[in-house]
């Protein structure tokens, strides 16, 4: 029985240090979403950091700030909402599909 434990915990470590490699590569890769036709543009990494945000000087109205405001709210959402897809792709390559939660 010792031996099946030790190869189990040979899985695990491999499987941590995969997922850390993962995890750094992930941090590289970027999604991008749009609000406003284009107007608003926000780029988000894997790790969940803002990496960009592109206004198009036409959104800009001082009358209706508001409006702008929604818009980026908008983007940055679903360019959020993209970067954990794009995580969660890359986790079940590694698990197999095997839902573990607290990962993400």
């Amino acid at each position: 029985m010792g031996a099946n434990m030790q190869k189990m915990m040979k899985q695990m470590q491999k499987m941590q240090k995969d997922m850390e490699k993962m995890q750094a590569e992930a941090a590289e890769k970027t999604v991008s979403a749009s609000a406003g036709g284009g107007a608003v543009t926000i780029t988000v990494s894997g790790n969940q950091e803002i990496k960009g945000i592109n206004i198009n000087p036409d959104a800009v109205d001082l009358d209706d700030i508001e409006m702008l405001e929604d818009m980026i709210m908008a983007a940055a959402n679903e360019a959020l909402e993209q970067s954990k897809e794009m995580m969660t792709s890359e986790l079940s390559k590694l698990t197999g599909g095997m839902n573990i939660p607290g990962l993400f």
